[in-house]
């Protein structure tokens, strides 16, 4: 999955008559040396994982710090008791984000997609879809390639993490991720995947990495609600057939040069931001 641009993945589509996830999948083969066989079964495991996830949160956990672990139960309780702002749908999938954030948080096994911190951001969005319109398990394996597929041109062109880039390269690029990937669900083109991406890139970009005490808690828990939640708008837009003016490359070089300019308290250190907080300071002393 070595594309290095978008461009090029698109002019292989192009010239093979092949969808994006396709591409992917066979990027993939290649440069592992294995058979497309091999590559899907792979992903289907990687599916299996994030489904198993989400099954497997126990709201009665709490993580180590004691600073994060029943969010996913009480957001899950407010949906099913009270008449939610966003509605039902919306708040299923964050919940499934809250919850996802706090396996990770909680020691337990999550799918790093793009990474540890942004966990829950591309389940909460296909695995939701997934239950609540009975979609076929083949299609969601597909969303899987289109968002490893984006990653890939993300951590190529930019960063993934956020020691590197800011919160922009963890929650930002989940987004995207996400975004792309339930646009290939809708039935949405190469052209609408890649304006998803670049819209949810762009809403987020500028988001700084300041964990307080260094942990992956908070406020990042909590973020993973926002970049699935942006995700889905942003895919809403695309398939409406809004499109980024701004190129889906140009975007991602756009936020590499901004993690770049970014002051390093602001890049995972447990120092600026919200991590700076008096409040935060408290927190750690009592840790």
């Amino acid at each position: 999955m070595s594309y290095q641009s978008m461009e090029e993945a698109q002019e292989r589509c192009k010239r093979e008559g092949i969808e994006f996830w396709k591409a992917v999948q066979l990027e993939d083969a290649d440069e592992r040396d294995v058979k497309e066989t091999d590559s899907w079964e792979q992903m289907r495991g990687m599916w299996q994982a994030m489904l198993d996830s989400i099954d497997n949160y126990d709201p009665s956990l709490m993580s180590r710090s004691g600073l994060v672990g029943k969010e996913g139960g009480l957001m899950e309780a407010y949906r099913e008791e009270k008449d939610t702002l966003c509605g039902d749908y919306m708040a299923k999938v964050m919940a499934n984000a809250l919850k996802m954030g706090c396996n990770n948080a909680c020691m337990k096994r999550i799918v790093a997609a793009p990474t540890a911190g942004a966990c829950g951001v591309l389940p909460a969005v296909l695995v939701t879809y997934f239950r609540e319109y009975d979609v076929p398990e083949e299609k969601m394996i597909e969303a899987l390639y289109v968002a490893a597929g984006i990653g890939q041109i993300i951590a190529n062109r930019a960063y993934l993490a956020g020691a590197s880039g800011g919160c922009q390269a963890e929650i930002g690029s989940g987004s995207g991720m996400a975004a792309a990937a339930i646009c290939h669900v809708k039935g949405g083109s190469t052209e609408q995947i890649a304006a998803a991406c670049a819209m949810a890139l762009k809403n987020l970009m500028g988001l700084v990495c300041d964990p307080v005490g260094g942990l992956v808690e908070v406020p990042c828990v909590k973020r993973n609600v926002g970049g699935a939640v942006n995700a889905m708008a942003a895919a809403d837009m695309a398939l409406a057939g809004i499109i980024s003016q701004i190129p889906l490359d140009q975007v991602i070089d756009a936020m590499k040069e901004v993690g770049d300019r970014m002051d390093v308290s602001l890049k995972e250190t447990g120092i600026g931001g919200v991590a700076g907080s008096l409040r935060a300071q408290e927190v750690v002393k009592k840790m």
